[in-house]
């Protein structure tokens, strides 16, 4: 019985932690639960092979996703956005906040766009800002009952590099392109904090507004169009994805399983 309490306690401390919005606090409390699992493991074993068992079954849990929903995933690789009307405020109240916030900043509204395919939902609201020369996006993502959203900052060179800041807290699903030099931000929780994150590594590597490409805004569409064919090519190059049954559709090899359990588990510690 005292084993049990024991267990009990780690864990209780350790969601105690986890409520603090300090994030070495935070941390301490994921390594609680983590420290909680082995005990549930070896006390009643006594086997620290039993413990650490128990412990890798958390770096396990990812492939019991990437098994039964990624393996069968079969998407377009050649994806094409379309005009769309904005997903209602049940499903994504902070639309309408977040396009304040990007158009307090200056950015000008483009349109909406989106792209449905095997119960996923992308919804894409573009911007621009013609004196920065810079391409604001709110993304939204929908799959299976869970959804998430996201900003993007986006300068482009003419020499051909890409330069992207988001807010996105996840790693991305497919490598991305060469020329394409991705920044993730997720501390900043607004639109004008991630401006200035862009900003700041824009100047870091001194760059003025008039270094990047001047767009025309009716072409973005088709720019972030090109941008995904040309990853999805590059990923079927690299081997982590492949060429399905269904004509005009790819599917993860287990070779970019791997790569995904990767980023997965690099999440997970990322967030704890």
């Amino acid at each position: 019985m005292s084993e049990l309490f024991i267990i009990l306690g780690v864990l209780a401390l350790s969601f105690g932690l986890r409520s603090f919005q300090v994030k070495f606090l935070r941390k301490l409390g994921a390594l609680g639960i983590l420290a909680a699992t082995f005990l549930a493991f070896y006390l009643p074993t006594g086997s620290y092979v039993a413990g650490t068992g128990g412990l890798l079954m958390w770096f396990l849990l990812p492939w019991v996703e990437l098994l039964t929903r990624i393996r069968q995933l079969r998407l377009p690789v050649e994806k094409e956005l379309e005009k769309a009307t904005p997903p209602n405020r049940s499903k994504f109240p902070a639309l309408a906040d977040m396009t304040d916030e990007v158009e307090a900043e200056g950015f000008e509204y483009i349109s909406d766009n989106a792209w449905e395919w095997d119960g996923m939902y992308q919804f894409f609201r573009i911007f621009y800002h013609q004196d920065r020369r810079e391409q604001a996006a709110i993304c939204f993502t929908e799959q299976e009952g869970i959804s998430w959203a996201c900003l993007t900052l986006t300068s482009r060179h003419p020499r051909g590099t890409t330069y992207r800041t988001t807010n996105m807290p996840f790693s991305t699903p497919m490598k991305s392109l060469p020329e394409v030099v991705l920044r993730q931000a997720p501390e900043a929780n607004s639109f004008s904090a991630l401006l200035t994150e862009h900003e700041i590594w824009m100047s870091g590597l001194a760059f003025e507004a008039e270094d990047f490409v001047e767009e025309n805004p009716e072409e973005l569409t088709g720019l972030i169009e090109k941008e995904t064919g040309r990853q999805i090519k590059f990923n079927l190059e690299a081997g982590l994805i492949r060429l399905a049954e269904k004509a005009g559709t790819f599917r993860y090899s287990w070779r970019g399983l791997f790569y995904l359990y990767f980023q997965l588990v690099k999440d997970m510690v990322k967030m704890c």
